[in-house]
């Protein structure tokens, strides 16, 4: 028996969104406007939800000024209300309104600003009854246009809060509008993870099996199973897997994404000057290829100082120049093409030790060289803290935009694949996912492929819960493309969140992973025709095999097709030949 797909193409399947969504679900994940600076604020996300007045239709009503500020109302041209917070001394000067917040409940944050001359970075902050002040997001205001702050907050608290706005910049006027506090439940948070994981991680596909003649098929039964996920999802790895069948084992059963540790950076490959060593890393690149998986390159640099090849840290400016510059020649030739990324400068952010030698524009020009090097691999900046701390003041979101436009908008870097690369290094506290979504928002508003690349949660009672509710929120947004945990199994050295211990069983994070893999993947399914041969599956994006068993003959045939997000909605006939 021969199986004819319509037009040849058993490749090509269609697609359907199960989800459609609207309303608070809609609004969570709406990040159009975040790149823009509009001429009119738009309209406050749920009616502005706990926000008295949060349009300002009624002047001043439920705000009050905090600290030396002033307040008023204020119209535009255009008849639009809003309110303005001057005479400032104090970066905290600004307009308030006292809310309730309720332990356990995830707060979704945001407000239209602008200032009244040039530019600076606005805060969102909340100060609770015991004067705790609490970061929940930033952006970059301008004059002369409005620019959405979005934020959050996870409250492990119930206590009333005050709402303010922070400007460094004292002598700026700080103007508002559309102000919104929205609560849910944990519940309804996750809720909405699985339906937009539904939208943007599945499809519907549908078939029609036909005969030689184009009679449809009825009661034919069709056996569907997913070979490969098209979602990376992988886990770090280190030198150890060389010398352990063991490791290599429970690696390769379960990842085909990886980054390795160290053993691809400067101080591993070049311990002394001169002296390249590339033995590992050539070794487990080896070992990786022989079982499908592939590997992020991590790192070509590292900006912390501390982290530079002992030797480094007594060049001059010249000698940094010169040795930069047979570094990244040597690791990003020696592996062009057989990886899928590369973290150019890593956390270049927080550090400035290149710029510092060899002035603003170092990291910058790395980009350009790794891209002229290694152009088909989407080069990543490598940040921590984006995500896990709003408190942060370093690697912020709008910190994060700063550098992406300083990096291509060097000469030679606008056609540049860029890739956003947030490490997610969690401490034992309550994940922050309210404020991990607006930052992953903010950042995906940029159009660029965000990545988690260096997973873990700090040593703690609940850190496998927390695990898991930090690789839930990544999987359901749909800016992100992929996701590493940086851990492995305790042999191997991997103490933070050991995923497997000395004798590779599960731990409870180890658990986690594993639920999470099985769960984003098809479980193998299995349908009848019905009497217009139509049969369909609501499937995640991959690669999967199917098997029809004809219902009069039992004679049975495969065909190999894909599942991805962008194919054409359309149904696929498939004709049998006797």
């Amino acid at each position: 028996m021969t199986i004819i797909a319509d037009q040849i193409c058993i490749l090509m399947l269609f697609c359907i969104l199960l989800y459609s969504g609207n309303g608070i679900c809609a609004s969570l994940y709406d990040y159009s406007a975040t790149t823009k600076c509009l001429a009119e604020p738009r309209r406050a996300h749920y009616g502005g939800g706990l926000i008295v007045n949060p349009e300002f239709n009624r002047g001043t009503e439920g705000w009050t000024a905090f600290g030396q500020a002033a307040i008023r109302e204020a119209t535009s041209e255009e008849g639009n209300k809003y309110i303005v917070a001057h005479s400032r001394t104090n970066p905290l000067d600004s307009f308030s309104q006292k809310v309730q917040l309720e332990k356990g409940k995830l707060y979704s944050f945001s407000a239209w600003i602008q200032v009244s001359r040039g530019s600076d970075t606005v805060a969102a902050v909340f100060k609770t009854s015991d004067g705790k002040l609490i970061d929940a997001g930033k952006v970059l205001a301008k004059h002369g246009c409005w620019s959405l702050l979005k934020g959050g907050l996870a409250a492990n608290f119930t206590s009333l809060a005050e709402i303010l706005f922070e400007s460094k910049n004292a002598e700026m006027e700080i103007w508002a509008d559309s102000v919104s506090l929205q609560p849910f439940t944990k519940e309804q948070w996750r809720s909405h993870q699985d339906k937009s994981i539904n939208k943007e991680r599945k499809r519907k596909v549908r078939f029609q099996l036909t005969s030689a003649n184009k009679t449809a098929l009825e009661g034919a039964v069709v056996s569907v199973t997913q070979i490969k996920s098209d979602f990376p999802f992988g886990c770090g790895m280190n030198n150890y897997i060389l010398t352990s069948t063991e490791y290599q084992n429970w690696f390769a059963s379960r990842f085909k994404y990886t980054t390795f540790t160290n053993q691809m950076k400067w101080y591993s490959t070049e311990k002394i000057q001169g002296e390249e060593n590339y033995t590992i890393a050539d070794a487990m690149l080896q070992f990786c290829e022989k079982n499908g998986i592939s590997v992020r390159g991590h790192n070509i640099f590292w900006d912390n100082p501390k982290q530079q090849p002992s030797w480094v840290k007594k060049l001059s400016p010249e000698e940094l120049r010169e040795a930069a510059a047979k570094r990244i020649n040597s690791v990003t030739s020696r592996y062009a093409g057989k990886l899928i990324a590369w973290d150019v400068v890593n956390e270049n952010l927080h550090f400035r030790f290149f710029e510092d030698n060899l002035g603003e524009n170092a990291s910058a020009e790395f980009y350009w060289i790794a891209h002229q090097l290694d152009p088909n691999t989407i080069m990543f900046l490598n940040e921590y803290n984006t995500i896990e701390l709003a408190a942060d003041k370093e690697s912020n979101a709008v910190n994060y935009k700063k550098k992406i436009d300083e990096i291509l908008s060097y000469p030679g870097n606008a056609g540049m694949s860029l890739g956003i690369g947030l490490q997610g290094h969690f401490s034992s506290d309550q994940p922050d996912i309210a404020y991990m979504r607006s930052v992953l928002d903010i950042l995906g508003s940029t159009g660029l492929p965000i990545w988690l690349t260096e997973v873990d949660v700090d040593i703690g009672p609940n850190q496998s819960q927390y695990l898991e509710e930090i690789l839930r929120e990544a999987y359901a947004h749909p800016a992100v493309k992929g996701i590493i945990s940086f851990s492995g199994p305790a042999i191997a050295g991997f103490k933070i969140m050991p995923l497997a211990d000395k004798d590779f069983k599960n731990t409870p994070a180890g658990d986690v992973v594993d639920k999470l893999l099985a769960e984003w993947k098809s479980r193998a399914l299995e349908a009848t025709t019905d009497m217009k041969g139509f049969f369909e599956f609501s499937l995640f994006h991959g690669e999967y095999n199917l098997t029809v068993k004809h219902s009069v003959t039992h004679a049975l045939t495969s065909i190999s097709f894909k599942v991805t997000k962008h194919l054409p909605q359309r149904t696929t006939n498939v004709q049998i030949v006797d």
